[in-house]
């Protein structure tokens, strides 16, 4: 069974702003604290309105320019994920919230991902495809040999192992 992160941080990360609240409260009190997440869930909707325009204006840009912009979209996601940490009152998760505003480290994430990411296709009707694009597809089903095409009465699948396989008699036929 694979190991999946979201349940162990859905566990952990409330006992950490648990812990944190304890002690931020008990050294400056409790109306300074929650004055001080108050006044970081502001700061954050600020960053995150003035980043968030500016990231729309530059996605626009390449559009116009007939360009992907994929490292403007993972982006775009970091800055969804900080708002919502930042909107999650609590001093770790505004922590990880205003860490994803850190263009450095937008830039090591953006590396992470652009090296496991591989575009397979681009759309015609966003203009992608077009003579010159760098997303322009090279191969047409014409001259692409790895592409088989069956009618649906040249092909059929039968998995002996599945819970739904049906039982074929000799005079009965397979939909």
């Amino acid at each position: 069974m694979r190991f999946s992160l979201v349940p162990f941080a859905l566990l952990i990360i409330p006992l950490m702003e648990i812990a944190a609240f304890v002690l931020v409260g008990g050294q400056i009190g409790l109306w300074a604290t929650l004055g001080l997440v108050v006044v970081t869930a502001i700061i954050g909707s600020f960053l995150l309105r003035w980043q968030g325009l500016s990231l729309v204006s530059r996605i626009q840009n390449e559009l116009a320019a007939q360009r992907l912009p994929a490292k403007d979209m993972v982006r775009g996601v970091m800055l969804l994920l900080a708002g919502v940490m930042l909107l999650t009152p609590g001093f770790v998760t505004d922590t990880i919230g205003f860490l994803l505003f850190v263009p450095g480290l937008q830039d090591v994430f953006w590396k992470f991902l652009k090296s496991r990411i591989q575009v397979a296709g681009a759309s015609t009707a966003a203009g992608f495809s077009q003579p010159g694009s760098p997303f322009e597809s090279t191969k047409t089903p014409d001259n692409d040999d790895s592409v088989v095409e069956l009618d649906p009465d040249d092909f059929t699948r039968r998995d002996d192992n599945s819970p739904w396989a049906e039982e074929i008699s000799d005079d009965s036929t397979r939909k």
